[in-house]
Order: structure tokens, then sequence, then C-alpha cells
């Protein structure tokens, strides 16, 4: 739904050569005309208006003095810097630009007819007026010479296998003579030339030519090959014209073709058949068409026609050229240029730049050039409030097609009305002032404006009139587009070099400037523009023809399509085929830039401002105050979205006015979660939930509000909020929101109508975290019981039907059977589909017993084994066997106690029980307590043996009381199970005061290093003879252990430390060798930096996630991750060393008391300097700048750390992390 804009025409009459243009090339590289008549060739700057180069055609003798010399090609070769051109004569004749000297490179005796060029400038075909071809190459080098017309059809004649023949076809009206009715083909024109045509496909590889067949007179179309080969005939085509052109990025080729009743446009296909066409708004004997011609891009075709009636001279009087585009199907005219009855104003030469699609050239009879540029624009109404229409303007010949979006979508080429002028329509606009945006005015071919303003149902004609000048200011250049904002009044145009200027309404321009009084232009001219306010700054948009968007002179996307603005959002579509919708009011131009860069990746899956859309969609318009943008596919169709921007914006603008109906309409419309309706300002719609249910109204809207709801908060998952807008506060209940929701609205409703809103306070009971079935089944019983009175109450049948709709109904029946009210039970029974036989004698059996032993047999029956134990402890002494037996199947021992009073022989009967559970639970411990206080001391005893829990064991060994000698085999056997767990300082307490065996408890001592009590125990007992035996052996043993472990400790850390430099040398050398093969912006390299690689990483996961992760740290050389293993590996170590701390000291002090000294100095020694080597090692194992990522203990690495400080991270323990150089010297 786009129309061609003029965006600027550059007319120049400075050339005034001899005689008249025949015809004239564009050069690519510079943009001048390269124009040949019947006396010379001339390159001349439109623009500048000078003549570059000219040459004599006739001074060589190329072209005859008298002027009946004919120009029948023209081409300008950029890579040999000439121009090539042929003669009726027959010459080709290379005009070198920058010498401005004319070769002839071959001359044709027969003539020449025409000449071109194929795309690629690498063949040359010549036709000549013997009717035949001539295929060249680049240094016309003759390839092949065929004749035009060919008996044979080509290669490409089709194939016919016997069967749909014509005779055996439908013919419809015209019946089956149509079969043998030949098509008689009427010769050419008389107006036509009989010149052959020729024309070249994009790709070069084909090319076609137009010439009267001598046999019908008629023209007749043939494709060819780039070797010169036939490939295809057309079809007898009665009328076919003159005029060809090859669609360049297509494979249809134009012509035209002369109806009894009609003028049209017709297609081909490359085998000849016809294709498709359009009608001319021409009647037979109007105009002629003299020539057609595709834009680069395939987008605009031109219609040169020319006017047949003629004057008293005999010249045309007038002529027109016509742009034509096409979508959905539909030939559409764009743009219609009159030149009026002058013969000097006549076009002789029209041509497309080959460089600028949508520029124009056009070389008069009088030597005048004009050039046009148009650009692409959209032409919809600016209104923001809901007035507007949301109206979209096509242009299409003497038609103007408006489509009010507000009311409906009609895609094109049908629109809501047409508006029917009396001629050709160039441009249309609507009116910028807010009260009239619905009005439009359009200027047509023949220079009037028409305005139209707003009926009852559509537009009317207001007014008709001849330019009327008000007031005029003067400009420092062409001015190429204005843009008005009806907001703030401002008026902005923009020059044909980029710059912007202010309209002032003095009237006067200025420069465009920003806020710090900056000059502020375009960098490149844009081809839409449109006011708008960043951050509170008003400033100018701009969207280029490569897809650039500017705001002033600050780039904020290069792969836009297209952009509009609406209210305080700038939508865009982009090239990656996505949808933008952002806030301006709450971003800057640099933010703008991030979020237009953002390419929609994982991370923007709930990014409210991104929409992906189908490939090459374009923005037609938005509906003010509304969430419908309209967009057009490649292909011409429409497709209506919702941005969810849009929505949540107008969601919150409704929510926030308390428009709960609005809201609520279109978020079940849109399919938004009806959660955000409370999650957007819960306070606010608790405040106001009588005001939500009355504008509901209806039970069904409130029903489905109510079973959507979930405890997630959408404003912060689903419809996050923008950064900037203010944060709602969120109610100091600590309830869940469901229950805190259906709790307010059951509250109210109950208040308001309880019978109108039956089903809706069924449902709050029913979705609550813990649903209420209870209550629910109860107000249903409630309501069979009473039934209301009131006219459109609910029944009781009916609630009961729609709890059944909520919940499932073997739930529901077994709640109902939880209410121990067997009426009720019935009640749900009934409208369910079970069978009676299935539940009546179940219910009749239950009947028959014990109130306590009935809901005790219900309970266990619904699996609820708590009640059920409940109330059979109320069921008398018979029964407890019973309840024994239900609590250890569910083991509910704990519920049990509680149940029975301390001092009954139940309560001895289930604290057994439960002790011989734990027991089997391996805790031994807990049984001994629970039997010692429940009176049985001897299975007490026996549970704290197991558990080795030997001060519980000897109190109630004392207790029963245990004979001295039982006693003291007991503290033996405990200090053996005591031992085996190395806890020796206790099993040498439990020897030496309960076992009287001081011999062993010193030995226990020895063993577990504790020298100092061993000591003690010694001179106590004055057992000095073990000092001699025992003592001094095991401390020298253990100097010896601990030196060596020492020595093997350091011999590995140097070992790892060594291993790890070479590690670390072998991943920088292939980082760089990476770095120098694919360049520094290799996505690999950064596998193989230190940071990368070298980093030690320990994952924040439980300890068997951990252990997994340490199976990955392998320590095999070549391994992916060696060097974090080896850095894990020296950790470990430097840790288990600084563990020896305490015991390396008590060693130390009994090594110096047994005058040992030499021991005890080489073991410090040791000691000493293995912790000096780790200490002096951190850094180098740990390079400053190397940071640690999360870890499950907080390693303290670097440059700056110490064994102890590395130790105490992985221990988790808060210790100072300050160095210790060594132990203290016991010798100072």
């Amino acid at each position: 739904m786009r129309n061609l804009k003029l965006l600027k025409s550059l007319r120049s009459s400075e050339l005034q050569g001899p005689g008249s243009p025949q015809c004239f090339s564009v050069r690519a590289d510079t943009g001048s005309l390269l124009i040949a008549s019947q006396y010379c060739i001339t390159e001349y700057d439109p623009r500048t208006g000078q003549v570059i180069s000219e040459a004599s055609l006739t001074a060589d003798g190329f072209l005859p003095e008298d002027g009946s010399g004919v120009v029948v090609g023209l081409q300008d070769l950029a890579e040999l810097e000439s121009a090539c051109l042929a003669t009726a004569g027959g010459d080709v004749v290379l005009f070198n630009l920058n010498t401005c000297q004319l070769e002839c490179v071959g001359s044709v005796d027969r003539g020449l007819t025409s000449m071109s060029w194929s795309p690629d400038e690498e063949l040359v075909i010549l036709t000549t007026g013997q009717e035949t071809i001539i295929m060249m190459t680049k240094d016309f080098e003759p390839i092949t010479e065929v004749g035009i017309h060919q008996d044979d059809f080509g290669e490409g004649k089709f194939i016919t296998v016997g069967w749909g023949k014509k005779e055996t076809q439908f013919h419809g009206s015209e019946g089956k003579q149509a079969a043998q009715r030949k098509i008689q083909v009427q010769p050419a024109v008389s107006w036509d030339d009989h010149r052959p045509r020729v024309t070249w496909r994009g790709d070069g590889q084909l090319f076609a030519v137009s010439a009267i067949c001598p046999q019908t007179g008629a023209r007749k179309v043939r494709v060819w090959n780039r070797e010169g080969v036939l490939q295809a005939t057309s079809e007898p085509i009665n009328g076919l014209e003159q005029a060809l052109c090859w669609k360049p990025s297509g494979s249809l080729i134009a012509s035209t073709q002369r109806h009894p009743n009609k003028h049209s446009v017709v297609f081909m296909e490359k085998n000849g058949l016809l294709h498709g066409d359009f009608a001319l708004p021409l009647s037979k004997a109007q105009a002629k068409v003299k020539e057609l011609l595709w834009n680069s891009d395939s987008a605009v075709l031109v219609v040169w026609l020319e006017d047949m009636s003629a004057g008293e001279d005999g010249q045309c009087l007038r002529s027109a050229v016509q742009l034509w585009t096409v979508a959905n199907y539909h030939w559409y005219l764009k743009q219609s240029l009159e030149f009026g009855p002058d013969p000097q104003k006549v076009p002789v030469c029209v041509c497309w730049d080959p460089e600028r699609p949508l520029r124009l050239h056009v070389v008069t009879r009088s030597w005048t050039s004009i050039t046009y540029d148009w650009g692409w624009t959209t032409e919809r109404s600016t209104g923001l409030d809901a007035t507007d229409n949301a109206s979209v303007a096509v242009i299409d010949g003497e038609k103007i097609l408006v489509t009010t979006f507000r009311q409906c979508v009609v895609p094109p080429p049908m629109c809501s009305f047409e508006l029917q002028l009396k001629s050709p329509v160039n441009q249309v606009t609507f009116l910028c002032q807010p009260e009239g945006t619905n009005q439009l005015a359009a200027f047509t071919a023949d220079g009037q404006i028409s305005i139209y303003t707003q009926g009852e149902k559509k537009l009317k004609f207001k007014d008709s009139l001849i330019f009327c000048l008000r007031s005029e200011v003067e400009v420092d250049g062409v001015v190429v587009s204005v843009v008005h904002s009806s907001q703030t009044g401002t008026v902005a145009l923009q020059l044909e070099d980029g710059r912007i200027r202010k309209l002032i309404w003095e009237p006067s321009v200025e420069d465009w400037q920003d806020s710090s009084g900056c000059s502020i232009n375009f960098p490149v001219p844009c081809v839409q523009m449109a006011l708008c306010s960043i951050g509170g700054e008003e400033y100018l948009l701009g969207l280029t023809e490569r897809s650039h968007l500017y705001a002033g002179d600050s780039e904020l996307a290069s792969s836009v399509s297209s952009f509009a603005i609406c209210n305080d959002f700038l939508l865009v579509t982009t090239h990656s085929h996505t949808c933008r919708c952002l806030q301006l009011s709450t971003l800057t131009v640099k933010g703008l830039q991030a979020a237009l860069a953002s390419d929609g990746g994982q991370n923007d899956q709930n990014d409210e401002t991104l929409r992906r859309v189908e490939r090459g969609s374009r923005i037609v318009t938005v509906v003010p105050q509304d969430t419908r943008v309209i967009l057009q596919m490649p292909r011409g169709n429409l497709e209506t979205i919702h941005h969810r921007a849009l929505v949540l914006a107008q969601l919150r603008k409704w929510l926030d006015s308390l428009k709960f109906r609005d809201a609520f309409e279109c978020m079940r419309k849109l399919r938004i979660n009806l959660n955000f309706i409370y999650d957007h300002n819960p306070k606010a719609f608790l405040e106001n939930i009588e005001t939500f249910i009355k504008q509901l109204s209806s039970i069904n809207h409130i029903n489905l509000f109510l079973t959507e709801l979930k405890e997630e908060d959408t404003t912060g998952s689903m419809y996050p909020r923008s950064e900037s807008s203010p944060v709602q506060p969120q109610p100091a209940s600590k309830q869940k929101k469901v229950d805190v929701v259906c709790d307010a609205l059951r509250s109210v409703m109950d208040s308001m109508d309880p019978n109108k809103f039956c089903l809706s306070i069924l449902t709050a009971y029913v979705k609550k975290t813990v649903p209420e079935l209870e209550i629910a089944l109860q107000k249903v019983h409630e309501l069979r019981e009473n039934p209301p009175k009131a006219p459109g109450a609910v029944s009781a049948e009916e609630a009961l039907k729609y709890l059944l709709f909520l919940v499932n109904v073997n739930d529901l029946y077994d709640y109902s059977l939880g209410t121990y009210d067997f009426d009720l039970v019935l009640m749900v029974a009934e409208k369910s589909q079970k069978d009676p036989k299935e539940y009546l004698p179940f219910l009749n059996m239950l009947k028959s017993l014990e109130p306590n032993y009935q809901r005790y047999t219900i309970d266990k029956h619904l699996k609820r084994y708590r009640k059920a134990l409940h109330h059979l402890s109320k069921c008398g002494e018979e029964h407890f066997p019973e309840a024994l037996q239900l609590v250890k199947e569910q083991k509910l021992y704990s519920e049990a106690l509680r149940l029975y009073s301390a001092d009954s022989a139940h309560y001895k009967t289930l604290s057994c029980a439960y002790a011989e559970h734990l027991v089997e639970q391996q805790q031994a411990e807990q049984a001994g307590l629970l039997l010692w206080r429940c009176g049985e001391p001897a299975r007490a005893l026996q549970a704290f043996a197991t558990s080795s829990s030997w001060r519980n064991a000897i109190c109630v060994a004392q207790q029963i009381p245990l004979p001295p000698d039982q006693l003291a085999l007991l503290a033996r056997d405990l200090a053996e199970k005591l031992n085996e767990q190395r806890r020796y300082s206790e099993a040498a307490l439990l020897l030496d005061q309960y076992a009287k065996d001081c011999e062993e408890a010193i030995l226990a001592l020895i063993t577990g290093a504790s020298w100092e009590e061993a000591l003690r125990l010694i001179y106590m007992h004055n057992r000095q003879d073990i000092t001699e035996t025992n003592l001094k052996p095991a401390i020298l043993e253990a100097v010896n252990t601990q030196t060596s472990f020492l020595e093997a400790q350091v011999g590995t850390f140097t070992r790892h430390k060594t291993r790890l430099a070479v590690v670390r040398e072998q991943k920088e050398k292939a980082r760089l060798d990476m770095l120098d093969e694919d360049g520094p912006d290799c996505a690999d390299a950064e596998l193989y930096s230190e940071a990368s690689t070298s980093r030690f990483h320990l994952k924040s996961l439980s300890s068997n996630r951990r252990k997994a992760e340490r199976k990955k740290l392998s320590l095999k050389e070549g391994s992916p991750m060696e060097d974090r293993a080896l850095m894990f590996a020296l950790a470990e170590i430097i840790t288990t060393v600084d563990k020896m701390r305490e015991e390396v000291h008590n060693l130390l002090k009994v090594l110096v008391l047994f005058q040992f000294d030499k021991q005890a100095e080489k073991l410090q020694l040791t000691y000493d300097e293995a912790l000096q080597m780790m200490e002096a090692a951190v850094p180098e194992v740990w390079p400053e700048g190397l940071q640690t990522s999360q870890a499950p203990v907080n390693i303290l690495t670097g440059p700056n750390s110490t064994a102890n400080s590395i130790m105490a991270s992985f221990q988790q323990q808060q210790r100072p992390a300050a160095s210790q150089q060594g132990q203290h010297n016991l010798f100072r």
C-alpha cells in the first residue's frame, strides 16, 4: 500500500545542440548523460549544466551533413571508458570519453536497425537491415550471425504426448467451432516503425527480439540464448505492438497489445506464452505506446505514451510517461507525467538510471534534460486519538483507494471506498491538524489540488483549487521532504544533501539544533521522516534507501525496512524479520541503539518489545489508541498483529483507570494471562474488587478469571515491567496470592448477592491452594436443604454439576465422604457415573458402625491415617491392637504417643515399638533414650552399647546396678569399640576409671598420639617403665612418619607445579598460533586463553555434584582440564600440610622433653621449609588477575594468598588470612 512520492526533479535547459536528440545513455560512474543526435555526440552533466565532452559525427563522415542520419543505439561502456554508438548507415563507433576521439570499430554494409549490449557488457547484439542478428564480443569479434525470422520454434519446442487435443477441450460459450477456428493475425499498426526491438534478461543469459514477420506483417517475439541459439518463438498474438522490455529480476517479457476494446500491457514467459496482462486507461485511437522500461530493481514499469492525434504540421501534440507498480496481482498507476502540447517539450528519450532504481531521466526535443527522483511512501493519517480512522490512501490512476483500518481491514486491491478524480493523481496527503486528520488532499497531473473531508460514512469532495500561494520562504537548497508534528507544531524540512531545517512561522527557516545548540543534519538523505520526542527532547527520525535509521545525525539501526510513530511508541520492522515496539519516553538515543541492536535470542523470549514477523513485512499503519499494527507482506496481502508492547501499554492504562471490563475483554481476545489484572497493581485491585465484579458482571467471566489464577507474578516473568516504570507495592499479607484473591472475591460476592454469584463463590473455594471442597460441598448441601427462591438463583443440582466440571468426580466423592455426611455423599454419588451397587453396600456398612469407629473406617479408606488413628484411639481398649498395627504400618509413632498418657501401659507398649523401629533405622542412641525413660533400662543399655554412647551406657549400668566385674567387662567392650573408631582418649578414660587397667589406658593414649595425657597417667600410676618400653619408641616412629610424609608432599607439590607451568605454556602457544591463522576475531581463541583454561573453577553444587565435577579433573597428561586438576591437587596439598600444625607442635614438645633435639630440629626445619616453599609458590600457581568463579567455598587464590588462607577457604571456616611464617622456634 505504498505510493511513489516525487522527492525532486532537476530540469536543465542549458544544453543546446544541433538537430534533436535521438539516443541517450547514463554513465553509471559519473551520472552524466551521453546524448547523440544526427550531428554529434555530447557528454553533459545536468547538475552543473556543463558540456563535459563533445564530438561531431558528421565531420568524420559517420553521419551525413544534411541531418538525415539516424543513431540507432548508444551505450556507455564503463570498463573501456568509452561510449559505443551505432548508426543506421551500418557503422559501429567508439567515442573515447577521455580524449573525445571517435573510432569506427566495424561497419555493416546493409545498415543497422538496432544495437543492444548485454547487462554484463560482454556481448553486443546488432540487427541489420537484412533482418539478421549479429552477435559480437565486447572486443567486437563476431560470434555468430543468424536470421531474425526462423521457421523452427526453437530448442524449447513443446512436446505432445498424444492427448489433450484442442478438439477435445472445453471451449465455453464459443462452442466446438472454436477448435476449427484459425487465429487471424492482423498486420502491425500503421505507426509502428518496423524496427526490431532487442531486450536482455537481467542475468544476460537470454535475449528477446521483436520483429515484423514477413508473412503476416505482424510482430513476433523470439527468444535466443547467449550462444545465439533460438530457444522459443511466441504464439501468434493479434495486435502486438513494438514496445518490448524484459523484467530484470524475473522471467517475464513486457510488451503491449491492442485489442478491439482495450489497450493492454501483456507479459510473456521465456517460452513465448502469454502470462498475464493489465489494461491501460486509454481508448483504441487515443495514444500509442512508444516504449516500455523496467527500472533496475523490477519494481516500477514505465509506459511511454504519445498522443496519436496530429496537428496541422503532423507532429504529435501530447506525450506522457506513466509509472506502474504491482501488488497482490493488481497493477497501480502511481505517477503520470504529462508534457503538454508544445512539440519542443515532447520527450524523445526516456531512460532509467542504472544505479538509482527510482531515478528517471528524460530528454526532450529541445535538448532539455529532466531528472526525476522518487521515493516509496505510505500515506497514512497522523491522528493520535480515537477519532482518527487510521486511514491509508493508495494512488491508482484517477482513483484514490482509501482504507479505514479502525473499522475494518480490507486487503488490497480492494478498499473501504474509492475517490474518483478527473485526472491521474500524483500525490496524496492527510491533514496534520488534530481535529481533522481524516481529511485528505490530492494533487493531480493537471496541477490541481482536490480536498476531501470526512462525511458520515466516507470522505466527500470539499473543494478543488489551483495552487493558492499564502506565503513563501526562501531555502538555501532543494527541499525533498517536509514533515509536521501535530503535537508540537514543528515543521521540519530535509534538503537533497541531508541537511535539516526547521520552519518558523514568521516565516523563516533555521538550522535544526539539539539541546546544546549544535546543528544537526542527516549524514545521508532519507526517504522517510517523522518527528518524535525521545527522553523529552524532540528528534527527527529518518530512514534511508539502504535501511539505515537515524535520529538526527545518530544512527539507531542499520537493517530497518520500515518504521512508524504512534503516540509514544516507535515501531520498526527489520530485515531480520522482527518488529520492535519501543516506548520513546522511557529511552534515550543510546537506549534506542542498544534495544534495536538486540538480536532477539534466547534471552529475549519474554521481551515484550520484540515480535517475529513474516519475511519482508512492512508497517502500513498503527491504529491510534488501539493495539493493532497493520503489516503488508511482499506479495501485497495484509496482516494485523497486536504487538505485545502496545497491548500491555494499553492494558496498563485501562487498569490504572480501573477500566477492568475493557482490559478483560482485550486480554481474553488476545490470550493475555488474566493474572496480569491482579499482578499489575495488587493493592488497587484488592481495594476495587467490587468495581471489578460490577464491570465484569458475567458469572462466566469471573469464573474464567478465578480458574486462571496462579502463584506466578506475571509482571516479573511473562510481562516484565520496564526499568523506568514504578514497582507496584505487594500486599503485606503472608498468604499466597491465589488464596488472597479467592478470599477477597468470595467475601465481596457474598456481601453483594450470594445467590447470583453462587457458582463464582464455589469456584473461589475450589481454586484455593488447598481446595476447600468440604465447604463447597456444604454450600451445595445447603442449597439442597433450603432452595433459594430468588429468580435466576442456582439450584443445588446445577451447583453440583458445576463442581463436577471443576473437580474430578472421584475426588469429589472422596471429599464428600470425608465430611462424614452421608446425605451429601449420596447427592454426589447420584450425579456421578458410579454404579449404586458399588457404593450403597459400603455406605450401609458404615452407617451400622459406632461413630468413632465409623470415622476411623472412612479415614482409613481415604488414606487419611492420622485422622484414622485419632478416631481409633477413642474406640476403647479392645481396638488398641488394631491401633498398634496401624501405627507400625504407617509409622505414626510420634502421633500415637501424643494420644496416650505417659503413665499408661499403652504408652509403654508404643514406646517399645518405637524403639525397635529406631534401632532398625540405625538410630540406636535415640532408641536407648526412649527405652530408658519408659522404664526399660536393660534394653536401653543394649541400645546405648550398640551406638557407642558410652556415657549413657555407664549411667544406665550404674542405675540397674551392674556388679563391678560386669561393669569392668562393659567398659572394656566399649573401649574396644572406641579404639576402632579412633576415639583413643575416650577409650583410655573408660579403661582407667571403670576397667581399672592403667597400662591399656596408657597404650591407647600413645596410639592416639596424646603424649602429654599419656605422661600424666604414667606418673599418676607410677609406671615409668612404659616410658622406655613404649612411649619413646612411639615418639621416634612418629617423627620418622611425619618427616617422610612431608618430604612426599613436597615432592608431589614440586612435580605438579612444574607440570602446571608446562601446560600453561603449551596452551598459550596454541592460542597465539590460532590468532595468527584466523586473526584477532577468532571465536575459538578464548578457549585457549589463560583466564578461561587455567582458572581454578569449582561449581557451586551439592556434594554429589561436586564429586561429579572432580571426576572431570584428570591429572593424566594431555587431558583437556589438566591445568585445573593440577591446581586443585596443589590446593589440597597446601590444606593437608597446614592441618599438621598442631600435631607437629605437640610432637616437638615431647621431643624436646626427652632430649631428642636433632630429631626435633630436623622435623621443624622440614615443616618450615615445606610451608615457605608453598607460600612462595602461591603467586606462581595463582597469578595476579586470575579471578575465581563462584565456588562451593570461596577459594582465596592469587599473589596475596597464603597456604593458611587457602586451607581456611577449603574448610569453609572463618579464620584470619594472615600468613604465618612457620612454627615458633622452641630453641629461641
